[in-house]
């Protein structure tokens, strides 16, 4: 153990040296992001192994994903990698029948804003607010991410149920007075490396005293396989600025209601008999 810790002193001296000894004007992350399927959440009570193991199948897409960080020491831009779709599976994320779509995080730590273009429903949107922010506790833990010395920090944070889990709640609770809600809160994981030192990290998560490696909250983890530092293409960080402009919580309050509007027109359709009629 104390091995281990000589190591990574020894690497976080060496790289930060590396860092500071060159003009330092940002570099490029690549993050893979895994999420686990939530099926009980999503009407999988009702589904065979069988179904599961094919939604499962065509969900991948959806829950692996390829993100790159493009970062200055105050700006960030946080974006997924576009890929091809396999034949069938169809463009952009669906939101039960409707076009929903997200674009790259934007994050000025010096300025506390946060900016995000969203297509919900054939409507752009643009999503402008201050920052979210954590309150990091620094764990004493380490361990090396590629060739990178990263110490652990942990955080918690309120849990906003999604529109499909309340109306889910809502429906267990109907069916069963004693059923439990959902937790209030959940624990989130960082691994940051001050051998990059800036206060930028994958997502909306930011602030501690490193660039962030890995994360893992809720059913997500998201790790760091690529770092380029001053890239010689440059780099170049856009401000997102299409769609009507809306705070986080004005966005939320929409997507609710889109949900709810949705879900009824949904379950009138399944209720009709053939040719319509009920």
């Amino acid at each position: 153990m104390k091995l281990q810790s000589l190591f990574l002193v020894l690497a976080l001296s060496f790289g930060t040296c590396v860092v500071n000894a060159q003009q330092f004007d940002g570099g490029v992350a690549t993050y893979f992001s895994k999420t686990s399927f939530d099926f009980e959440n999503f009407g999988g009570r009702e589904m065979s192994e069988q179904m599961k193991k094919q939604f499962a199948e065509r969900m991948k897409s959806r829950l692996e994903k390829t993100f790159t960080l493009t970062f200055t020491k105050d700006e960030s831009i946080y974006e997924e990698e576009e890929k091809l779709e396999a034949p069938g599976a169809g463009g952009g994320m669906r939101f039960m029948g409707g076009g929903f779509a997200q674009g790259g995080i934007y994050k000025n730590i010096a300025e506390d804003t946060y900016a995000r273009e969203n297509d919900l429903m054939g409507k752009s949107f643009l999503v402008k607010d201050t920052l979210n922010k954590l309150d990091w506790k620094l764990e004493k833990e380490s361990k090396m991410i590629g060739q990178y010395a990263a110490f652990k920090a942990t955080a918690v944070r309120k849990i906003d149920e999604n529109p499909f889990e309340a109306m889910r709640r809502r429906r267990d609770q109907d069916a069963d007075s004693t059923a439990v809600a959902a937790p209030k809160e959940e624990v989130i994981t960082a691994w940051y490396t001050p051998q990059i030192p800036v206060s930028q990290g994958p997502d909306e998560y930011w602030g501690l005293p490193g660039l962030i490696l890995e994360v893992s909250a809720g059913r997500t983890v998201i790790l760091c396989n690529k770092i380029v530092i001053n890239p010689k293409e440059g780099l170049e960080i856009e401000k997102p600025k299409k769609g009507d402009e809306v705070s986080r919580e004005e966005y939320e309050a929409i997507v609710v209601e889109k949900t709810k509007e949705m879900a009824e027109r949904f379950g009138n359709g399944r209720r009709r008999g053939p040719g319509g009629r009920g």
